[in-house]
């Protein structure tokens, strides 16, 4: 799957140590199947070579305004005219403070003035020293770019090349190619806050053995990041998995089936849409024993009583705004036989509008899988395909479910 299969871009580089960045990024960007035409400003000239760019790009570097290679001599014109968006990263404070102004004393400056506003977006990567970043100039002009229709996006805090620990440094290659990608995925959840439950829980036997099962939490997590992408506020409550956080979305890391309910039921508050992907534990121990079961070679092997979790989706589908509709819940259903009749049974059990069911064993730890949605009008299969696109399909189903729920 080549998320930016068809968009071409201009990737613009300015003065600044982040130039190297710009290397990875420009690969990046080309493997996620887009096309890119690097224009770099004499400053950029002076931390990488046009000739590192072209060969990563597979496209004649521009630098001129003054360019011969163009038959109209006007390559800020042509350059502009083909581009889905100009990317400009690293972003000096300079050149920021010069799109500001609207001045156009080089190609990559006058290239900005003169794109299509309405046509072609222009996604800002700043880079520059922490104080820098923090002066009120700075300050300013970042606010009026974003006013302007700028999308400015975050710096990155850490180490800087001079020496000093703050905000300011470009983010890396992989985290822009992620906002890139978001900024081209339509924002049909825009002005909605989404809360997601994703991964296993574990329930203590004592404090080095507990209860859980195979979930990796990659379809939770590809639907958190799936629901950011089109426009969400998203939190993602996370059982024990070793996955990175998705851009932009809050993550609150619990353990049990009891730390979920507490975690859940508080951010369900102010959420308009709760999404239970997690793979909670039914039951849990009666009581962990607070050390260690060790054997005693008595032969008698350690009797243990359980309790049932509490239901964290019916508790929240059953609450005064999952009644009333106020919070809109989607139940996951993780079957191993039976998915269809299990998945209807369990819609109407938990009191859900839609409930999504999957077979648990093809998809615990995988990459793909494949999704049934049920609500009360029928039901829809999703075919197998990659859990990201997957969760972005479940993200549209549940927006126009939404915007039809808002209609009625």
């Amino acid at each position: 799957m080549n998320d930016l299969a068809g968009k071409h871009i201009v990737l613009g580089l300015t003065g600044g140590i982040a130039c190297y960045k710009a290397a990875e990024l420009c690969r990046a960007l080309v493997k996620e199947g887009s096309t890119v035409q690097v224009v770099m400003t004499a400053a950029a000239e002076q931390f990488i070579t046009p000739v590192t760019m072209q060969a990563l790009s597979n496209r004649p570097v521009y630098d001129s305004q003054w360019d011969a290679r163009e038959a109209n001599n006007m390559p800020h014109i042509n350059l502009s005219r083909e581009a889905d968006a100009i990317l400009i990263a690293p972003c000096s404070a300079d050149f920021m403070a010069k799109l500001l102004h609207g001045r156009a004393d080089d190609l990559l400056s006058l290239m900005c003035l003169a794109r299509p506003i309405g046509k072609v977006p222009l996604l800002i990567a700043p880079a520059m020293n922490r104080e820098m970043w923090a002066h009120p100039a700075t300050v300013r002009n970042v606010a009026q770019l974003k006013s302007d229709g700028a999308k400015v996006f975050d710096v990155g805090c850490g180490d800087q090349a001079c020496g000093e620990t703050g905000d300011g440094r470009m983010l890396e290659a992989q985290e822009l190619l992620d906002d890139v990608i978001a900024f081209f995925q339509p924002k049909t959840l825009l002005g909605q806050h989404v809360l997601v439950t994703a991964g296993p829980t574990y329930e203590a036997i004592d404090p080095v053995r507990g209860i859980t099962n195979l979930s990796s939490g990659k379809m939770g997590f590809s639907i958190a990041r799936a629901a950011r992408e089109a426009g969400a506020e998203v939190t993602l409550v996370a059982g024990p998995v070793h996955l990175p956080t998705p851009r932009g979305v809050k993550r609150i890391d619990v353990k049990s089936a009891s730390n979920m309910l507490e975690a859940t039921v508080g951010c369900a508050q102010i959420a308009s849409v709760f999404i239970a992907t997690a793979a909670v534990a039914d039951w849990r121990p009666d009581n962990a024993a607070d050390q260690k079961i060790k054997k005693d070679n008595s032969g008698e092997v350690p009797r243990l009583t359980f309790v049932e979790n509490p239901d964290i989706l019916a508790t929240l589908a059953q609450s005064p705004r999952g009644k009333s509709g106020e919070l809109y819940c989607v139940g996951f259903a993780a079957e191993s036989q039976d998915l269809l009749a299990n998945a209807q049974a369990k819609r109407l059990r938990k009191g859900v509008p839609l409930l999504v069911g999957n077979i648990g064993p093809a998809t615990f730890g995988q990459d793909d899988n494949a999704l049934l949605l049920v609500d009360a009008f029928g039901v829809k299969d999703l075919a197998r395909d990659s859990k990201l696109a997957l969760g972005r399909k479940l993200i549209a189903e549940i927006a126009n479910r939404i915007g039809a729920r808002g209609q009625a």
